[in-house]
């Protein structure tokens, strides 16, 4: 992976930058995520905040997750796309959306999490670990 990456929001009024290696990259396939993504799962890198450097004002959603904990959901106020998402059970981290990398070769998944959320038609393959509610320690 690269050392540092860089990406943003559709229009571009978003942008950030990451100096740090992901923690952990991998696929959500909860109802929040699936709803905020516009298909199935939503793939994230989780990187640690004080690394990121980031350009341009978000618009957030702030929703409970299954564990009560409200996940807020970051996007461009523009253009609508996702860009981050924060929960304070996990201060100090931010989960990048591997959508918005502008190397989407960045992303290195290693885990499939909430499958039984998953839809038929995006069923994780096999090839990664799959946890069917969040892997304990996470």
């Amino acid at each position: 992976m690269a050392t540092t990456f860089s990406g943003g929001c559709l229009c571009g009024r978003v942008r950030y930058t990451c100096t740090a290696e992901p923690m952990m990259a991998g696929h959500c396939h909860c109802e929040d995520c699936r709803r905020s993504s516009g298909t199935g799962h939503s793939s994230h890198l989780e990187v640690s905040a004080d690394h990121v450097s980031m350009t341009g004002a978000t618009k957030a959603n702030v929703r409970p997750s299954a564990s009560g904990n409200p996940v807020t959901r970051a996007f461009c106020p523009e253009c609508g796309a996702p860009v981050f998402s924060t929960n304070p059970a996990l201060p100090g981290l931010l989960f990048l959306r591997a959508s918005s990398l502008d190397d989407l070769e960045v992303f290195k998944p290693q885990m499939h999490v909430w499958t039984m959320r998953a839809p038929s038609w995006d069923a994780p393959s096999g090839a990664l670990p799959a946890y069917v509610k969040m892997p304990p320690g996470m």
